[in-house]
């Protein structure tokens, strides 16, 4: 099963999320691994919105996969099944509070999961605004405390926070404007025992050569080392 397809239509992500269960968005560190080396120029970005930027929460939905900065601080579809090896890969086997009990989280990422954990899903502008923290974007200016970004990614990259959806705003007649907002969710909120029944199944080692075998399947010419350094 190599990693080839091509999009054109929204059905076609659709298709290869649930065929190849890691597909990355953008270009990364291993040469043609991503949607953006294997979509048509018209579908990776468009301004009538029906292209790859559009599809984001469309595809989550369909597939039910996750969405996320889960490698090299890039966005990645990531399906059920490969998200719950990533996590116990990535988690070490803890949940947030036994990594926090160990003295293994900063404070601020602790501060920004309980605020997901107990809001979830919860729109990007929204958690900045319960954790104080500054904005400035096409939402307006707001002064606060820095590192949301740093702490999110991380929290994505750990395992912990996902993105469940991409929320549009509409005016009076209903028609969709703007760029999508996204929500942040937990994937035990997500999934449900889905998740929470499997994700600890394997252990980190196990889950790891797992993930380390299916992305030599997806790309037999890739060289190992590099596979590596994507999955760290």
């Amino acid at each position: 099963m190599r990693f080839d397809f091509y999009v054109q239509r929204k059905k076609d992500l659709v298709e290869a999320v649930q065929t190849f269960g890691i597909v990355p968005y953008f270009s990364c560190s291993i040469p043609g691994f991503s949607l953006e080396e294997h979509c048509s120029p018209t579908a990776l970005w468009s301004d009538d919105g029906d292209c790859s930027w559009d599809w984001k929460g469309p595809v989550i939905a369909e597939t039910r996969c996750a969405y996320g900065k889960f490698f090299e601080k890039k966005a990645v579809y990531v399906s059920r099944d490969w998200f719950c090896e990533l996590a116990n890969y990535r988690r070490d086997g803890y949940d947030f509070d036994s990594r926090w009990d160990d003295g293994l989280a900063r404070f601020e990422d602790k501060q920004l999961y309980e605020l997901v954990e107990k809001n979830a899903p919860v729109l990007s502008r929204e958690l900045r605004a319960l954790g104080g923290y500054a904005y400035n974007g096409r939402w307006g200016k707001t002064e606060g405390k820095k590192g949301f970004e740093p702490s999110i990614t991380r929290l994505q990259e750990q395992g912990y926070v996902l993105i469940s959806d991409f929320v549009y705003q509409t005016d009076r007649l209903g028609n969709r404007h703007g760029w999508g907002v996204a929500a942040y969710d937990t994937p035990e909120r997500f999934w449900g025992d889905d998740f929470t029944d499997r994700v600890y199944t394997h252990t980190p080692a196990e889950s790891y050569e797992l993930l380390l075998a299916h992305l030599s399947e997806l790309l037999p010419e890739a060289d190992t080392k590099a596979l590596k350094r994507f999955l760290k």
